[in-house]
C-alpha cells in the first residue's frame, strides 16, 4: 500500500432487492441500459438530449479539449422555456407546479399558467432595471417560492444568476457579488427561522457598502417588518410587479451559454465561482431526474434542500420543473413549531418522495420514532439521501421508520461540480446496500484508483475520479480558469479529481469515505472519517457523530469523535469505552479512538453539514475559523468550554 492509499475497513453485508411491484411499473426496469450507454455513451448522451425542446438542433455530441468540454455544440434552447412555458401546450398548465408551505402554516399553489405569468412579469421587471443577456444577477431569498421565479426569469433573459444561500453572512455575500460583478440584487425584508426574523435586507444593505456593481435591489416582502429603502436603488417587488407586463418572449441560449454561477462555501480565500452552462445541464438534471427518483405525473416530490445549494437547483427548480413535477418548497426547518414538522408536511399534502439529507436523518433518529409514527405518512412512496455519505444504521432507520420497509431509497452521490447525480441506484433495477451509492449511474465513468491514477482492485479504497466528461460538468470556475485546472485536473491527467477518497467492493459498489482531506493518518494508516463514524453510529444509543484527527506525537494523528447519543439516553460510567471498544470489533484496533466526547448537539452549517474542521479547532486548542454559517453559535461555546482547554 502507498502511503497516499486509503484503507477500506468496514464492510456491510445487508442487502436489498428492487420489490417486483415497485420494479414492475419503473421508468427504468432493465439493467440492459447501463451496457447501452457503456457500449456508446455520446449515443446514449444524444438520445437524452431529446427530452429538451431546442429552438435549433445541436451538430456534436461533445466537443472534449481536455480539461474543457463542450456539449451539444451549435444546439440553441432556453431552460426556462424548459421548465415552464412547453407544458401550457398540454393538460398541465393546470397542473401544480410549486406548493409553497411557510414556516408559520402559510400555504401557496402556483401551477405552470400561474408559474408562467410570474415568471415572464419579473423578466419584465428585470428588463426594466437594464438587464440584458450576458447581465449577472445576485439572489439572495429565503425558500420561498420567489427564488424559483427569480432564478427562472434570470434564465428567460439569458442573465446568468448567482444564488446566494440565505444563512451567509454579509462578507459572504459581498465577496460573492463582487466577484461575479453582479449588477442587480434580490432580497427579501428578512425569513423567518424558529420564529425568528433573519434580517436578510439589513444583511444585504451591510454587505453592498462599497460596492458599486448592483445598481438596483428588488426586496420581496416576506416579514413585513420595517426595512431602509434607498431611494433610487431599491424596489419593492411587489411594487414592481404590478406595473409588469404578462408576456416576455424567451432570449435564444447556445447550449454553451452560462447558465449559473454557483459558489461553493468555502470557509478561507476567494468564493469558487463553478459555472454551469445551459444544454448539458439541463440533459443531465432531468435525465437523473426522471430516472433516479422514478418520476410520475401524479408525484408530489419534495426536495428539503434550500435553493442556495446545488441540490435546490438541479432538483428543485431545473431538473423537476423540466420534467413537469409538482414540486413542494418549504421555508422553515424540522423542529420548528415541533418535531413532527417534515412528517406534518408529507401527512397534508401526500408527498410521495422524499429527498433529504443524512444530517437530517441522523436528527430524526436522536429524537426518536414517536414524532413520524404520530402522522400519516404512507403516501411516500420512494426515499433519497444526498449531501455526505450516510451511514448504514441511518439507512436502515430510515428504511424502517420512515419507508415502512416498501420505499426503495436511492443513496445518491454528486457534487456542486457535477451538476447531477453521478453514482445512485435506479430504484427499480438496483439492488442496494446501506451506505452505499451503489453505482455509477448510466453513461458515467467512475473509478477509484491509486495516487498514480491507476485503478485499485476490488476491496480496496482510494481516491475517486471521473474518467470521462459528462454533460452537467462545471465549465470552469468565473473567470479564472487556471484556478479550474489546478483543483480539479492537476491530480490525475486527463481525470477529474473529486477529492473525496472511496472505496469500491467486491460487487463493483462505491462506498464514499469522506473528503481527502478529512483523512485521518494513524501510524502511517490512512483513515477515512466516513468509517469510524459508521462504526459509532451503529452502536445502539449514539445517534450521531463526527471523527477528526488530532497531532499525536508517536502515532501522527490520533482519532478523536464527538458523539451525541439519542434523546431519553441517560449515560453511565464506563460508556465511552464501551464505545471505543465497538470501533475496534467494528473495523480494527488501528481506529480506535483515543478521545471521545459527549455533546448534545454538534456543530452545523444551516444546510446541516457538520462543520469538522471547529471539532479540529476545538480539539488543537487553536482559535476558531470562519463561524459565520453556523447554524448555532451556542452549540460551539458549550464545546469550547468543555472540552477546549483538555487539549
Amino acid at each position: 500500500m502507498t502511503e497516499t492509499q486509503l484503507e477500506a475497513l468496514l464492510y456491510e453485508n445487508r442487502h436489498f432487492t428492487p420489490a417486483e411491484e415497485f420494479s414492475s411499473q419503473a421508468n427504468v426496469q432493465s439493467s440492459d441500459i447501463y451496457t447501452e450507454a457503456s457500449d456508446d455513451r455520446l449515443g446514449f448522451w444524444a438520445k437524452q438530449s431529446e427530452r429538451l425542446t431546442w429552438f435549433k438542433p445541436w451538430t456534436q455530441v461533445l466537443d472534449w479539449k481536455p480539461p474543457f468540454a463542450q456539449w451539444f455544440v451549435d444546439g440553441k434552447l432556453n431552460a426556462a422555456y424548459n421548465c415552464v412555458d412547453r407544458h401550457l401546450n398540454s393538460w398541465r398548465r393546470n397542473k401544480a407546479a410549486i406548493i409553497f408551505e411557510g414556516e408559520g402554516g402559510d400555504s401557496r399553489v402556483l401551477t405552470y399558467q400561474d408559474l408562467y405569468r410570474e415568471v415572464s412579469k419579473f423578466a419584465n421587471v428585470l428588463k426594466s432595471l437594464g438587464i440584458k443577456k450576458g447581465d449577472r444577477v445576485t439572489i439572495y431569498l429565503p425558500m420561498i417560492p420567489e427564488a424559483a421565479i427569480a432564478m427562472l426569469a434570470c434564465a428567460r433573459l439569458g442573465a446568468p444568476h448567482s444564488v446566494i444561500f440565505g444563512g451567509f453572512s454579509a462578507e459572504s455575500l459581498k465577496d460573492r457579488i463582487l466577484d461575479a460583478q453582479a449588477k442587480v440584487l434580490i432580497t427579501a425584508d428578512g425569513s423567518f427561522r424558529k420564529g425568528n426574523i433573519v434580517p436578510l435586507k439589513a444583511n444585504a444593505d451591510n454587505a453592498l457598502q462599497g460596492v458599486d456593481c448592483i445598481e438596483h435591489v428588488v426586496v420581496v416582502n416576506r416579514t413585513g417588518h420595517k426595512v431602509t429603502m434607498l431611494e433610487g436603488r431599491d424596489v419593492w417587488y411587489h411594487d414592481a410587479m404590478q406595473k409588469a407586463a404578462m408576456a416576455c418572449p424567451v432570449e435564444t441560449m447556445d447550449a454553451e451559454d452560462i447558465l449559473f454561477i454557483l459558489y461553493t462555501s468555502g470557509t478561507t480565500g476567494k468564493p469558487k465561482g463553478v459555472v454551469h452552462t445551459t444544454g448539458g445541464y439541463m440533459v443531465g438534471v432531468t435525465t437523473t431526474h426522471d430516472w433516479v427518483f422514478d418520476l410520475k405525473e401524479d408525484d408530489v416530490y419534495w426536495c428539503t434542500a434550500d435553493v442556495g445549494w446545488i441540490t435546490g437547483h438541479s432538483y428543485i427548480v431545473y431538473g423537476p420543473l423540466a420534467n413537469g413535477a409538482t414540486i413542494l418548497m418549504y421555508e422553515g426547518t424540522p423542529d420548528y413549531p415541533a418535531k413532527d414538522r417534515y412528517w406534518e408536511i408529507i401527512e397534508k399534502y401526500s408527498v410521495t418522495i422524499l429527498y433529504t439529507a443524512p444530517t437530517a436523518i441522523r436528527t430524526f433518529m436522536k429524537w426518536g420514532t414517536s414524532y413520524p409514527e404520530g402522522r400519516n405518512i404512507s403516501s411516500l412512496r420512494l426515499l433519497g439521501t444526498v449531501g455526505e455519505p450516510i451511514n448504514p444504521e441511518a439507512w436502515m432507520w430510515y428504511h424502517k421508520h420512515i419507508g415502512g420497509e416498501r420505499c426503495p431509497i436511492v443513496d445518491t452521490w454528486w457534487q456542486t461540480e457535477t451538476g447531477m447525480i453521478m453514482m445512485t441506484p435506479l430504484p427499480g433495477v438496483t439492488k442496494t446496500k446501506p451506505g452505499s451509492c451503489t453505482i455509477p449511474f448510466p453513461g458515467i465513468n467512475v473509478e477509484v484508483v491509486d495516487q498514480s491514477g491507476n485503478s485499485v482492485p476490488k476491496g480496496s479504497g482510494g481516491f475517486l475520479v471521473i474518467r470521462e466528461p459528462w454533460p452537467a460538468m462545471l465549465r470552469t470556475v468565473y473567470n479564472d480558469p487556471d484556478r479550474y485546472i489546478k483543483t480539479y485536473w492537476n491530480n490525475f491527467e486527463e481525470n477529474y479529481f473529486t477529492g473525496d477518497g472511496a472505496k469500491w467492493d467486491d460487487d463493483g459498489y462505491f462506498w464514499l469515505l469522506g473528503r481527502v482531506d478529512d483523512v485521518i493518518n494513524v501510524s502511517g494508516h490512512r483513515i477515512g472519517t466516513a468509517e469510524v463514524e459508521s462504526a459509532l453510529v451503529d452502536y445502539p444509543l449514539v445517534a450521531e457523530a463526527a471523527c477528526i484527527g488530532k497531532d499525536h506525537a508517536v502515532k501522527g494523528q490520533a482519532v478523536v469523535c464527538f458523539v451525541t447519543v439519542k434523546e431519553g439516553i441517560e449515560v453511565i460510567d464506563g460508556f465511552v469505552d464501551e464505545l471505543k471498544g465497538h470501533v475496534s470489533s467494528k473495523i480494527g484496533s488501528i481506529a480506535r479512538p483515543d478521545d471521545i466526547y459527549l455533546t448534545a448537539e454538534l456543530p452545523k452549517t444551516r444546510s446541516g453539514k457538520i462543520m469538522r474542521r471547529l471539532l479540529r479547532d476545538i480539539a488543537e486548542g487553536r482559535a476558531l475559523g470562519d463561524v459565520s454559517t453556523l447554524a448555532d453559535a451556542a452549540v460551539l461555546d458549550f464545546l469550547k468550554r468543555k472540552y477546549g482547554d483538555e487539549s
